[in-house]
This record gives C-alpha cells, structure tokens and sequence, in this order.
C-alpha cells in the first residue's frame, strides 16, 4: 500500500505546529480558523507535520509530538528554521531526496526517485515542491545556480547552537514571568498561561507588537477558563476574554473594577486580531510599545484575579 504524502509549505508546516502549541490539543477547524488558513491547506500542512513528526492525531484531534515544538512560539525565523532542520534530518523522504539529488542533480528526477523508492502517494512534482520547501526554509539545502541545490555545510552542532541560544531566552524571559506574577506564577497552568506569556514577552523584546498581543491574550482566555471551571460558572458561548470575564462577574465572582480592567486586554486582543474594524475601515496597528505594555498589564490582571480569589484587594 502506498503511503501517503501531503503537499504543503514549510511556513505552512510552522504555522499549524505554532496554532497546536497555542491552543493545545485542537481539530482541524479550530486550527484552521486560528491560521487563517484555507481548510484543504490546514488539513494537508497538519498531516504534514504528523508525518514530520511534529504533531500526532486522535480521533481528529491533534497534539504536539516533540518537545522542540514549544520552542516554535519565537519571533525568531533562524530558531524555528533550526528546529525544522533537526526534524527533516530523520524524515525518510528528505533523506532520500538529498541522496538522489546528490546522484543525479536534478530535482525533478530526485523528486520522482523518492517516489519510487518509498512508494509515496504523490505526484513528483508535488513530492519535488514540498520537499525542496522544507529543505530551504530550514537550510538544509541551498539554492546555487541553474536551478541546482547543495548540501548546508553546517554541522549538527550549530544548529544544537542555535537552539541553545533559543532556549537561554525562553529561560530568561520565563524568569520575569514569573517574577512579575510573584507567588501567582505556581497557580497558573504552565503550558497553558505561563508559556503564552513568555511567549509574547519574546515577541515585545523583538518589537512584533501585535504577535505579542496574540500570545497573551491567549493566556489571559485560558486563564479564564480555568478560573470558570474552578468556580463552576457556565462560560458556554462565552467567545472572548470580555465574554468570559462578563459571565464570571454576573456570577458574582469578581467585581466591576477588575471587569473593566479586563476590557482593555480584551479590546486591545479584538484590535490585534480581528482584522478590518467596521469603525475605521481598516486594520488597527500594534505598535511595538503597546506589544510591550500589553504584556505585563495581563500578567497584572492574572495577578489581580487570583489576589481577589484569595481575599487580597490588591492590583
């Protein structure tokens, strides 16, 4: 029986890993609205990247597979190129492309080489595009003259440098996390509300304000839902941070004074992410400043949320 092959770009391949580690465990329509990705493109990048090795599926559903895939969330290109470099270098289409690229200097007949010799369910041109995508974006291959491609000089070992360099700022940047949310830090979920964070705070230091914001406000809506959970409130239908927070206060959990500063992250996350604004017929910019700012008014709310829980009036 052939096996199957998924067409889809190496940006493509990133950007669903990235919506998994984001959302968590998720399906395909989930994914796809995350990414704004067109459904037939989400669902070929998500096989894609569980035939990588990346994600793994359930029942429809699916996780991350590989502990680099929490370091995806970067502003940082050569990181995630370096993690799809690591991941390719045990992909057996990849490999045996490079070999018959090597033997023959021709994509084309590499690409319909592999085919063959793996008994992929894919047409050649679509195996040569696919392939020759991911070897590029990640390095692996590098594009010469007349259409021909060598092998990245590079050894293991600075690519293993790269990733270091990656991990020592998700270090720091967990550090003051956890230092800004102080004795709340052990209350909140890691993957789900301390990584988005951190996540965002890389964002802010390489000045991609409106990624910044994503990424926390993210964290701030799974906040909430865990927060709605705990209480037993019922935040079905709730879509959004200000849904979710009105639905806690009309419950009597929390006060107005932290609803309202809840709309601000609520609002500035709408601004980010829902495209054209009906109101000014366009798109809001995230300024770098703002991406900053934003930052560590969520961790103030997170903080704020769970001192009032605890009885402590204290923003």
């Amino acid at each position: 029986m052939a096996r199957p092959f998924y067409q889809a770009t190496a940006e493509q391949v990133i950007i669903v890993t990235e919506a998994v580690v984001s959302l968590g465990e998720s399906d395909a329509a989930a994914i796809a609205a995350f990414t704004d990705l067109l459904q037939p493109t989400a669902d070929s990048a998500l096989k894609l990247a569980a035939d990588l090795g990346l994600l793994s599926e359930h029942a429809g559903q699916f996780s991350t597979n590989n502990p680099l895939c929490r370091f995806l969330r970067t502003p940082q290109d050569k990181e995630k190129a370096a993690i799809l470099r690591v991941t390719i270098e045990s992909y057996d289409p990849f490999i045996v492309f490079r070999e018959e690229l090597e033997a023959t200097s021709n994509v084309s007949d590499a690409a319909q080489r592999t085919r063959v010799k793996l008994d992929l369910d894919g047409h050649r041109e679509q195996i040569k595009e696919t392939l020759l995508s991911l070897a590029t974006y990640s390095g692996a291959l590098t594009a010469g003259q007349g259409n021909t491609y060598e092998r990245d000089a590079r050894g293991l070992t600075s690519l293993l440098d790269e990733l270091s360099a990656g991990s020592r700022d998700v270090a720091e940047a967990t550090l003051t996390i956890r230092q800004e949310l102080g004795t709340a830090a052990g209350q909140v979920d890691h993957d789900h509300v301390l990584l988005p964070l951190v996540a965002g705070l890389r964002h802010a230091a390489a000045s991609n304000g409106r990624e910044a914001v994503l990424q926390a406000g993210i964290a701030v809506e799974n906040f909430l839902v865990a927060v709605a959970a705990g209480n037993g409130t019922n935040i079905g239908g709730a879509n959004g941070v200000n849904a979710k927070m009105d639905r806690l206060v009309q419950a009597g959990h929390f006060p107005p004074k932290l609803l309202n500063v809840c709309k601000y992250v609520g609002h500035v996350r709408n601004a980010a992410d829902h495209g054209a604004d009906a109101d000014i017929g366009s798109p809001w910019i995230i300024s770098a400043q703002t991406g900053r700012n934003y930052i560590f008014v969520a961790v103030m709310f997170i903080r704020a949320m769970l001192a009032h829980q605890a009885g402590n009036h204290e923003i």
